[in-house]
């Protein structure tokens, strides 16, 4: 039976989760410098649709999408993806 997966690797997903929950602004740019990833839109796509993270998104120069969570959010009631379990226990949700 095929699991579902994302389509980008499980450490790009850990750092996008990882960011957000810091209340850090990201954008592909970002993740290309910081992570060496490129598919930072597929992740918060899946993030807000899957797992419910009310993820905000504003436009910068350039039409640079930027994305952080809500001020709002309560973090510890977050839905984690595998790879960014790890997160739960970590002080970047407090």
């Amino acid at each position: 039976m095929a699991q579902p997966s994302f389509y980008s690797q499980h450490t790009k997903i850990f750092w996008a989760c990882k960011s957000l929950l810091a209340g850090r602004k990201i954008s592909t740019g970002i993740e290309i410098r910081e992570s060496q990833g490129w598919r930072l839109g597929a992740i918060v796509h899946r993030l807000r649709t899957e797992f419910g993270w009310p993820i905000e998104m504003e436009r910068g120069a350039g039409r640079v999408a930027y994305y952080s969570l809500a001020a709002d959010t309560d973090k510890s009631k977050l839905r984690l993806p595998p790879s960014a379990k790890a997160l739960a226990a970590s002080e970047v949700q407090q």
